[in-house]
């Protein structure tokens, strides 16, 4: 699934200051009361249960006087967050969303999905290969003297002078980057040394679980947070591959539906909070929340969802945490005038609609503060699926692309070699893989210049970066004769790359 983002950075505020934008109107698509049944019938169709967030002032008593509408609504509270006035709610009754609307002190509210509550909207593109444990057994029998064994293939870190800057500084365990995702399997070799069980939860359904092992994945299928964490900080250990910034802390922060594998607004809200008051320096987003890949504000269930969301991870920055986030893999133009938008809602039936890039939002990626980050292969060329935009697109990072293939790897494989569930290893590619190298980088920032803020952080992830600038021939990277993109801009800055591709080697020496 793509990740999006509009064409400019929204001035956003909290808890009223998100301007509400006219948009091409749709319906909803909210599930709505059983029918009441036949007179002879013995009871009525019991009516589906939805989540909502309820967006409210931030004062105690604003806080309790909404519960009890909440509860006088038919619905209870799941989990109420007061420091950013969020509360999780589940209701049958098809009219919750409008009744909290009108209550005193609540800001917004709204529907978090459009199906009824049961028991993916990662940024990967494609699905993995693994490695063989022949292609291994050749890996390690190549690697050179001080390399991890499966390095060979891990064109990604020298392209960003990551294996050098390792030997200089692999980063400090005083610097955590939170992983929010589909969980992480803590017990990989190469993750398990540099892994912080007490800064990781499971986030699902909106309420922290710190239960030992809560935060792995739910199913071996839900590998996408695996594989982000290792291209983050897998350890150079003499096991396997090694990490953008090899010695900072990774905690796994799971907020993907166990069954559905979707992130949605409660999970991320609770998941950005709970980074925050665990003192994370840096969480990685590869995923955009589901169901809407883009909230328009005109809708009061989707700007309810971009409130919540934004008041969050505005927490998070207020408390010392930069938020990175993947740019989407539909390679839109988002500084266009409309885009289609054909795969929302996507937890039941999506309707397509034309929307406007600077009127429906994709959260997190471009919320205020969050860094967008687009994805590049092993030539410095954007990826032929990555999302780009002129003033869009913060910084770039390798994210691999089948197209460019690199010539000095085992493998001949243009996507990125990181850990899966189970100690095994995989390919994958994707502006998934973009945000985590970039978050890398951060990380090392952060070892180098620990007083840093989250602000000072991204200028200087901008100002180490090194700009290809736009192309000399047009984008055709699939060969086909046609151009597939249009880079827009100048050599510092440009809709392909941002300020520019990160450098881990400058992040450590200046």
């Amino acid at each position: 699934m793509a990740h999006l983002r509009s064409r400019r950075r929204i001035a956003l505020t909290v808890p009223l200051g998100i301007a509400l934008a006219a948009s091409v109107g749709f319906a909803p698509g909210i599930a709505t009361a059983a029918p009441d049944a036949p007179a002879t019938a013995p009871a009525k169709a019991e009516a589906p249960k939805l989540a909502y967030v309820v967006n409210t002032r931030t004062d105690h008593r604003t806080i309790e006087y909404v519960k009890k509408a909440i509860a006088a609504a038919d619905g209870s509270v799941v989990v109420a967050y007061p420091k950013i006035g969020v509360i999780v709610a589940h209701s049958a009754n098809p009219d919750f969303g409008k009744l909290l609307r009108k209550v005193k002190g609540v800001q917004s509210a709204g529907a978090t999905r459009t199906s009824p509550l049961t028991a993916a909207g990662t940024t990967e593109e494609g699905a993995p290969t693994l490695l063989s444990k022949s292609e291994a057994k050749s890996l390690k029998a190549q690697a050179d003297s001080g390399a991890e064994p499966l390095e060979a293939d891990q064109w990604d870190l020298r392209a960003i002078g990551a294996d050098k800057a390792a030997k200089i500084n692999p980063g400090s365990a005083k610097v955590t980057v939170g992983v929010i995702d589909t969980g992480v399997d803590d017990t990989h070799p190469d993750l398990a040394p540099s892994f912080s069980a007490s800064q990781s939860a499971s986030c699902v359904g909106g309420k922290a679980d710190t239960s030992p092992g809560a935060w792995r994945p739910a199913q071996k299928e839900h590998y996408h947070g695996t594989h982000v964490a290792g291209e983050i900080a897998a350890a150079r250990n003499g096991v396997g591959v090694a990490g953008v910034a090899p010695g900072v802390k990774v905690a796994g922060i799971k907020v993907a539906d166990p069954v559905s594998e979707l992130f949605y607004p409660e999970s991320v809200v609770c998941a950005f909070v709970f980074a925050a008051d665990k003192g994370i320096e840096i969480t990685n987003n590869s995923y955009y929340v589901d169901p809407w890949l883009y909230n328009c504000m005109d809708d009061p269930d989707q700007r309810a969802i971009v409130d919540a969301v934004n008041r969050a991870q505005l927490y998070a920055q207020k408390k010392g945490t930069l938020n990175l986030a993947s740019a989407g893999n539909s390679n839109h133009d988002l500084a266009s005038d409309e885009i289609l938008d054909d795969s929302s809602p996507d937890d039941s039936t999506p309707v397509p609609r034309t929307i406007d890039p600077s009127k429906c939002f994709d959260i997190p990626t471009q919320l205020p503060g969050v860094v967008t980050v687009s994805a590049t292969g092993v030539q410095n060329l954007k990826s032929y699926y990555s999302t780009y935009g002129k003033g869009v697109i913060d910084i770039a990072a390798p994210g691999g692309d089948k197209y460019q293939i690199p010539g000095d790897t085992p493998s001949k494989n243009g996507r990125i070699l990181s850990t899966m569930p189970g100690g095994e290893y995989g390919w994958l590619q994707g502006t998934s893989m973009a945000s985590p190298h970039a978050s890398g980088v951060a990380a090392l920032l952060k070892s180098t210049h620990p007083k840093a803020s989250p602000a000072e952080l991204q200028r200087l992830l901008k100002k180490q970066a090194d700009n290809p600038g736009c192309p000399t021939t047009p984008y055709d990277p699939d060969g086909d004769g046609k151009v597939d993109a249009v880079c827009e801009g100048g050599k510092n800055q440009n809709g392909f790359y941002g300020d520019g591709i990160v450098d881990a080697l400058d992040a450590v020496k200046k």
